[in-house]
């Protein structure tokens, strides 16, 4: 997939421990209509969203997050505190510091969670959500998954093997990319360091963190905090990690919810799909 060249500004920000964070802002800041703030998954960055943030950069401001750990954001030298409840006040954080008192929040995965989260604390800020992939529950088999996934030790000795090796783990999520889909992808895991090495682009800390954790709270009434905002949900028709049943509970719960589910993708679908795309854009354009 080609996606038009539109630039962003790289910015950065002290969270309230002193942690340096980092965020991309795409877009004109002094856009009447109502940002965009967009949250990755556990182990992803930023770049993920640099194709949806480049459609929607001509009409609204978007910010999407490095979380702690991730991308351009530091290490936090307590790996205990990749928490769900830091990245939320890291979240509370950048919205005040980059002026945005209410947002659209698009969120893949964890940050899924996290905007419902938000909507528990601070529905105020929520001008409808968008989560992609996730939900008040999570299929056992995915979370193995996931587990599986940190506890590798992934060192390619080159690009090419960067994304053989994304291809080997996450084919069955994405069956028909091509070999450069697959670069790109590794492009946006990987990232080449000081030495020259090519590593994955998170904190390896991040892994014992997660694997430590506590097993997660009930969710439903993180869900639930969604009522009264205008919610859009979409699953990936090959997903492990939102199922089927936990989608159409999801429907059950929130008779407004807008759903789609995208073919032949797993967890997790890109919002770069034509029945993603499509149906977010129009989700967020009636906003």
């Amino acid at each position: 997939m080609k996606t038009a060249e539109v630039k962003f500004t790289s910015r950065y920000l002290s969270a309230q421990d002193g942690l340096r964070l980092h965020y991309r802002e795409y877009g004109d800041v002094i856009w009447s209509s109502t940002p965009i703030l967009c949250l990755p998954g556990l182990t992803r960055n930023a770049a993920d969203f640099h194709a949806f943030a480049s459609r929607h950069a001509s009409e609204r401001c978007v910010v999407v997050l490095d979380y702690r750990g991730r991308g351009e954001a530091a290490f936090d030298p307590n790996p205990r505190n990749y928490l769900p409840e830091i990245y939320a006040n890291d979240i509370l954080h950048l919205a005040a510091a980059a002026n945005v008192s209410s947002a659209i929040v698009v969120g893949t995965s964890l940050g899924g969670l996290l905007a419902m989260s938000l909507a528990a604390q601070r529905p105020g800020i929520l001008a409808g959500v968008v989560v992609n992939d996730i939900g008040p529950e999570i299929d056992p088999s995915g979370l193995d998954n996931i587990r599986k996934y940190l506890a590798m030790d992934l060192h390619p000795s080159s690009w090419d093997e960067a994304a053989d090796m994304v291809k080997q783990i996450s084919l069955s999520a994405a069956p028909d990319f091509t070999e450069n889909q697959w670069l790109d992808l590794a492009c946006r895991s990987f990232r080449q360091d000081d030495t020259g090495a090519v590593r994955l682009d998170f904190d390896p800390a991040l892994a014992t963190t997660f694997l430590d954790s506590e097993p997660a709270p009930e969710l439903w009434p993180l869900f639930g905090g969604l009522k009264h905002i205008p919610t859009f949900a979409i699953r990936g028709a090959l997903s492990d990690v939102l199922s089927q049943q936990t989608f159409e509970k999801m429907a059950e719960a929130k008779p407004d919810l807008i759903q789609v589910t995208v073919p032949n993708r797993g967890h997790v679908p890109w919002l770069y799909e034509p029945e993603a795309k499509n149906a977010v854009d129009e989700f967020i354009a009636g906003l």
